[in-house]
């Protein structure tokens, strides 16, 4: 299992901490410092059934500095996909990658129900 997280962000840091609690192996991978890649996105993005608002990060500074909320709606989605690789800061997280799953964000209910 491959955790993406900021390590400064809360979130994250809660999410991290659930893992070890559940005894759960993961492979830790900075977003900033590794970005993931177009092809990772399209990837994930695919596998996840989520709609691809669901993989940006809308409270960070940058979605808001660059107005995306805006200018989302009139991109497409290789657009969007794009930007999401030139930013690690732009990406939700943290983000869980299994063989037969992907997980955007933390929610504990959820991640108890489908991390095993």
């Amino acid at each position: 299992m491959l955790f993406i997280e900021y390590p400064k962000c809360t979130t994250c840091q809660k999410a991290k901490k659930w893992l070890d609690s559940h005894n759960k192996k993961y492979t830790d991978r900075h977003i900033v410092d590794n970005n993931p890649s177009y092809e990772e996105l399209k990837e994930w993005y695919e596998k996840s059934g989520l709609p691809l608002k669901k993989f940006f990060n809308t409270s960070g500074l940058i979605y808001k500095d660059m107005q995306l909320k805006d200018k989302l709606p009139t991109m497409s989605e290789e657009e969007q996909l794009k930007l999401l690789a030139t930013n690690g800061m732009l990406v939700k997280r943290p983000i869980i990658v299994d063989e037969d799953m992907i997980l955007v964000g933390f929610k504990e209910a959820e991640w108890e129900e489908k991390i095993r």
